[in-house]
């Protein structure tokens, strides 16, 4: 094994494009200088087409879960009422963040694995008429689930005044993404997944509907603010230091997704996970997900019949090939693999080849190749994508 060689197929970080670590490797520059202010002025229109808004996406330097909290304390505060749709791990820290700014939380939990309904929203929300915000995951990255956002978004205008919130963290850059049109109030993600940076930028936008609870919200934080860095960007800039570096692998990183164009990455994410789905259906190991509630992003299967440490162990030490552990209670019931950002179809192929060894040295019998074999059908054309 070469050791400097890895192969990165967590649900993120992910793998950095040569183009955007050589973008980020130019030289430092004042963060208020002229060029950090036009830096930011080319990278405006990239992130609205990925959100899609037309409202400006605010830059932070800060975590994903920074952005979490961020929509909580812009909207929210003691004792108001909320619903939080808890299908996994990062549902439940909107719980917990909820819960260390008093927020009164009512939960809709679903089995791990399975999406939120409109009908549970809806029945939540008759059942709590007074809820100020629905807070919901994109992408549950601890189960590889998508949640339908449009249609969850659809229901909460129908049905109340709330803001809908959502976590898309774990899939913004790599699924379609209509925030204005579908009615998300506040979208919010980060950079260390589908858009191919390292960790450390945060990103948010907010709906005119969202600005006006905010602006009349007495108490947003002082770091977490979203009316200054709204009024900042106005000027091209940011109320504090920004992560200069990292911008400049944004602006590239934007400039791949317009160059492969945003129709194209779309459907190579889908692509990426119909051939995962297709390869262990095909070896007879079950899915954590089912076909309508997957996530194009990353895909969680729960073997039987083998150990799914075991199986990253193996591949870790021998191919240093690194796939993710499961969450919480499924920390080892599940693996997760992660296909967004810098991934292609060719890195789905070598994945599944080598996770077929591994699942051989880790006890399971199989025949060699069958998975491959039923990932390369559905890169023909000639698989069943479901």
């Amino acid at each position: 094994m070469l050791k400097d060689q890895q192969f990165l197929r967590i649900p993120g970080p992910t793998p950095v494009p040569p183009s955007v670590q050589r973008a980020m490797a130019q030289p430092m520059v004042g963060h208020r200088a002229s060029e950090t202010a036009e830096l930011i002025r080319r990278i405006r229109p990239g992130l609205k087409n990925v959100f899609g808004t037309e409202q400006d996406v605010m830059i932070f330097a800060g975590s994903g879960t920074s952005g979490l909290e961020a929509a909580v304390v812009n909207t929210v505060g003691e004792g108001d009422e909320v619903i939080v749709a808890v299908t996994g791990a990062f549902g439940r820290r909107f719980v917990k963040i909820l819960d260390a700014y008093g927020v009164t939380v009512h939960e809709i939990e679903t089995e791990w694995g399975h999406s939120v309904s409109p009908g549970e929203i809806r029945e939540a929300l008759k059942k709590n008429p007074e809820t100020k915000a629905v807070f919901a995951t994109f992408c549950e990255t601890s189960t590889g689930v998508l949640n339908p956002v449009a249609e969850l978004a659809k229901t909460v205008h129908d049905e109340s005044d709330a803001l809908f919130i959502v976590d898309g963290v774990s899939c913004i850059g790599g699924v379609e993404s209509k925030m204005d049109e579908w009615g998300i109030d506040i979208l919010v993600t980060g950079s260390q997944k589908a858009m191919m940076l390292p960790g450390g930028l945060m990103f948010a936008a907010c709906s005119d509907r969202a600005w006006k609870v905010i602006e009349a919200n007495p108490r947003r934080g002082f770091y977490l603010d979203f009316t200054k860095y709204r009024d900042n960007l106005k000027k091209d800039s940011t109320p504090f230091t920004p992560a200069t570096s990292l911008l400049y692998g944004l602006e590239q990183a934007l400039q791949l997704i317009e160059e492969e164009g945003f129709g194209e990455v779309i459907a190579r994410h889908e692509l990426m996970k119909d051939m995962t789905r297709a390869a262990f259906k095909a070896l007879g190991i079950p899915l954590l997900a089912n076909d309508e509630d997957a996530s194009p992003t990353v895909t969680a299967v729960r073997p039987d019949g083998f150990d799914a440490a075991k199986l990253r162990k193996v591949l870790k030490e021998e191919f240093n090939l690194v796939i993710a552990g499961g969450q919480e209670h499924l920390k080892d019931a599940i693996f997760r693999i992660g296909h967004m950002g810098y991934a292609s179809p060719g890195d789905v192929l070598q994945t599944l080849a080598l996770i077929e060894i591994g699942i051989q040295k880790a006890g399971q019998n199989i025949q060699l190749g069958t998975g491959v074999a039923a990932a390369q059908q559905i890169y023909l054309g000639k698989g069943d994508p479901q």
